[in-house]
Order: structure tokens, then C-alpha cells, then sequence
């Protein structure tokens, strides 16, 4: 289960462990009846996508399964993995000093001496980790002036506010860890560097979506709302860009485009597109009990790097989650650490969208050893993300909610993991929402970067972490 431990602060999270409980598993007929090659499927040995949330209380991924003998023929299974090397974090990016390290207590901290360690020129630089792997870029950064804006300072206060909630609640999740074996301390003095993972692939995706608006207009009575995968046809590019592609079967399937292949799990379905051409999602004709947002937030940096495309807020207002929210749905929204993207989501996004704020939760990223991969008052990143969790104002009201046996969203939570070496591959949440939503609940995605069984996902980069290359051949069985 990707839960490894759930303590009061909140859930220690293994989200490698997820990703491989899909089971991916390449099934291909060497042999059969009238010599006809059957299209390869990807099997999930033990997926039983009866419930979005599937309850289990182990977090063991699934089985390597068997060959499957036929009669008159035989089958090769080959599984895939997500490569472990991802998630190879054994080192902070930047090391904290010793006495700001987790596990060696809480430092008592004021506001006015994080506003005052804040304003230094430089970050500390760590222990040298041998040959270039420093953070001797650091050295090189321009003198920062002193002087804090309001948003600056503003962002100080608030981490200021729940830093002592972030440090108490993931050093007793990091215990548990350490206790289990899930974490381990680190051998050797911690130092900083960069953290060997093999780089990203680029699938073009984003760009595929922009050419697909040159494609000629399509006529929503005479094309289909849902284009179902199966084994015997391939599936044409413009179908996929056009309507949403759906799996409903027990097996995984491979699309492709432009050359490049994609795994799709079981029981889930996307919508590969930008924002400018929602309107397939909203003819799948579902309502949606929750629906987690990740969008890509306008700020400087993003403008500087130009990796990825931004949204203004009021391009993000206008998402219509009216149209796709079930009654007392579930919204999650991923938020930046600016205090005006935060403010924005609670005072004028989820008013706008009729959504009550209910809470926030904190995702608190880590090394394998238990360390904060930043120094937790670092000035220009944290080491935690904020979500910002709601609910569809409508006719449920919380009396019915409470007889249904749902707990009442809690606030404060913390969900603690190793995070992904590759930009924007967030934890899942499927796990740490089940107690809070109804079982079989349809769960959508929007701004998504990989696939989900029992969920929907939309986004113009929507099977990026799908891709092949981000998988690696685990055993092969004949």
C-alpha cells in the first residue's frame, strides 16, 4: 500500500510503491491458433479496480504473476517498473546546519531571526561531497539585497506559523519510518549535492496538443465523446487528441504517438489536450466526487526557465469545475508557497467555483534518510508544497455525510515521502482521501502529468510519466 504509516500528523507516504501496484505487465502470444499475433495488453496480475480506493493493508506491491500457458501456444510476461533510480534521493539538495537537522531536535526560531537568517547573501553551502557534486553554484548566485517585499514577508510569517507543525509532524513520521526499515539512516556525514538521476524524456506532448488545434473542426453529434482501447485496432492520433480515451478492461494497454509509447492502467481514462479544448471532458457527461488540480502557477521563475506553459488566475477561474463537480465534491488544489496564490484559492478561486476552504495539508519532502531535502527555513524554497482542500456547497449536508460513515476533512495534515527526481511528479492521494469520500467515487485530475486507475486525468502533458522510457524491464517469464 503506498500508505507506509498513518500516525495523528498526518501519513508517511511510498510513492514509488504505488506506481508499481498497477501491476504493468506486457502480455504477448508467441503462439496461437491460426498464427494470428495478438496486439500486446499490459496485465495487472492483482489489480481488482472494484473500488477507486481499494482497501489493504499492506504496502507490498504486487506479485511478478505467472506465465500463462494456452493450450496451443505459450505467453510471455514481461512487467515494468517504474525506475527505482527516480527516487534515489539519499542526500539533501542543500545540507542544513547541524543543529537544524531533523532528527537533532527543534530549534526554537522567531520570526525576527528567520527574517534575519533569511536576508544573509548566501544559503549554507554544506559538507563538499567530493569532486563538483557541491553547491558551489551557490557562491556564484548575485548578492541579494536585504530589503523584503510584502509577499516576501508575508511568506515568512506564514512559515513562521505552521514550522512547528512541519518539523514535530514528520519527525514522528520519520521515526515510524526509521523504526519499520522504510527509511534508513544515513551512514555517513550528511552533505549536499545533487542527487544522480538519469535525465527526463521529451515526448512533445505539449506541443503535439498545439498542433492538434490545427486539425479540422470536429462535430460533436457525429463524433464519439469516448474512444474505448482495446487489442485489435490501433488507435489514431486524432482520436486520441479529439475525445476522451478510455480502458475499461483488467489489463493495461500501449498507446502511441508520434512513435512514442505510452502505458495506460487499467480501469482509467484521459484526455490529452490544453485548456483551450476542455470541451470532450465535458461531453463524457460525468460528475465527479473529487477532483485534485494542479495548475501550472504564473511566477517568475517559470517565466525565466520557459519549461513549461503558465496560467493567469483568471485563466485558472474560468477551469469549469461547476460542470464536472458532483454534489459535495471533494476539491484538492496544489498551491505554490506565495502567499498570493494561496490567498487567491481561498478568497476568490473557491468562492468562485461555490467550494467552502475546509483545510490545508502539507506534502513535506524528504530524503531516504529522513532528512528535509532543504533546510526547513530556507529562504527561496521550501521543503513542502500546500494543499488547499474544499467542498462543493450544495444539498449534502453533514448530517447525511455523517451517517454515511465519513470523517470530517481534518485540518493541518501532513503527507510526508521521498519525492520524484523528475519536475511535478507529485504523490498520489487516492490512499489519504479514502476515509474522507465514499468507495467507487469517480475521481478526476486536471493538470495531470501520469494516469491513474479509477481516475480521470486531463492535461496537456497528461502522459508524460507514462512513457516507457521511465519504465525498466523487471523480469521476463516464459
Amino acid at each position: 500500500m503506498s500508505v507506509v504509516h498513518r500516525l495523528s500528523a498526518g501519513w508517511l507516504v511510498d510513492h514509488l510503491s504505488f506506481i508499481n501496484q498497477c501491476g504493468y505487465e506486457i502480455c504477448d502470444s508467441l503462439a496461437n491458433p491460426g498464427g494470428v499475433a495478438l496486439r500486446p495488453s499490459v496485465t495487472s496480475s492483482e489489480y481488482h479496480a472494484t473500488s477507486t480506493f481499494p482497501a489493504t493493508s499492506s504496502r507490498d506491491g504486487p506479485g511478478l504473476g505467472h506465465a500463462v500457458g494456452e493450450t496451443e501456444g505459450k505467453t510471455v510476461k514481461t512487467r515494468y517498473v517504474f525506475r527505482e533510480e527516480f527516487f534515489d534521493i539519499s542526500k539533501p539538495h542543500i545540507a542544513a546546519a547541524p543543529e537544524q537537522q531533523l532528527l537533532q531536535g527543534y530549534p526554537e526560531v522567531s520570526f525576527a531571526e528567520i527574517k534575519a537568517s533569511s536576508s544573509a547573501e548566501e544559503p549554507r553551502e554544506g559538507t563538499k561531497s567530493g569532486g563538483d557534486d557541491s553547491v558551489a553554484g551557490a557562491r556564484k548566485k548575485r548578492k541579494r539585497k536585504c530589503v523584503f517585499n510584502q509577499g516576501e514577508l508575508d511568506a515568512l510569517e506564514y512559515h513562521t506559523k505552521i514550522r512547528k507543525l512541519i518539523w514535530e509532524g514528520t519527525l514522528h513520521l520519520v521515526q515510524e519510518g526509521l523504526k519499520s526499515g522504510f527509511l534508513h539512516h544515513a551512514t555517513t556525514e550528511l552533505s549536499c549535492g545533487k542527487n544522480v538521476a538519469p535525465g527526463h524524456v521529451d515526448c512533445g506532448l505539449a506541443e503535439l496538443c498545439e498542433m492538434a488545434k490545427q486539425f479540422p473542426a470536429v462535430n460533436d453529434s457525429d463524433h464519439p465523446a469516448v474512444h474505448v482501447l482495446d487489442d485489435e485496432t490501433s488507435s489514431p492520433e486524432q482520436d486520441l487528441l479529439s475525445c476522451v480515451t478510455e480502458n475499461n478492461s483488467n489489463c493495461a494497454k500501449i498507446v502511441v504517438l508520434m512513435g512514442q509509447k505510452y502505458l495506460v492502467p487499467p480501469k482509467s481514462s484521459f484526455l490529452l489536450s490544453d485548456i483551450s479544448r476542455l470541451q470532450p471532458l465535458l461531453n463524457y457527461k460525468k460528475k465527479y466526487d473529487v477532483i485534485v488540480i494542479d495548475p501550472p502557477w504564473e511566477n517568475k521563475s517559470v517565466k525565466r526557465s520557459n519549461r513549461y506553459s503558465h496560467l493567469s488566475s483568471w485563466q485558472i477561474k474560468q477551469i469549469p469545475v461547476a460542470a464536472l463537480a458532483a454534489p459535495d465534491c471533494l476539491i484538492v488544489t496544489w498551491v505554490t508557497n506565495r502567499q498570493k496564490h494561496l490567498r487567491f484559492v481561498k478568497d476568490e478561486l473557491y468562492p468562485h467555483w461555490s467550494v467552502k476552504t475546509l483545510a490545508e495539508w502539507y506534502w513535506v519532502k524528504i530524503t531516504r534518510s529522513g532528512e528535509f531535502v532543504l533546510p526547513l527555513d530556507s529562504f527561496h524554497k521550501k521543503p513542502y508544497e500546500v494543499l488547499i482542500l474544499g467542498r462543493v456547497q450544495g444539498s449534502v449536508k453533514e448530517a447525511q455525510r455523517k451517517s454515511e460513515d465519513l470523517l470530517p476533512i481534518p485540518d493541518h495534515k501532513l503527507i510526508v515521502s521521498i519525492p520524484c527526481g523528475l519536475h511535478s511528479h507529485k504523490p498520489p492521494l487516492t490512499a489519504v482521501l479514502a476515509e474522507f469520500v465514499k468507495p467507487d467515487v469517480e475521481c478526476l485530475e486536471l493538470f495531470a502529468r501520469n494516469l491513474q486507475p479509477g481516475w480521470t486525468s486531463w492535461g496537456n502533458e497528461v502522459l508524460k510519466f507514462q512513457h516507457v522510457g521511465y519504465f525498466t524491464v523487471l523480469r521476463n517469464e516464459n
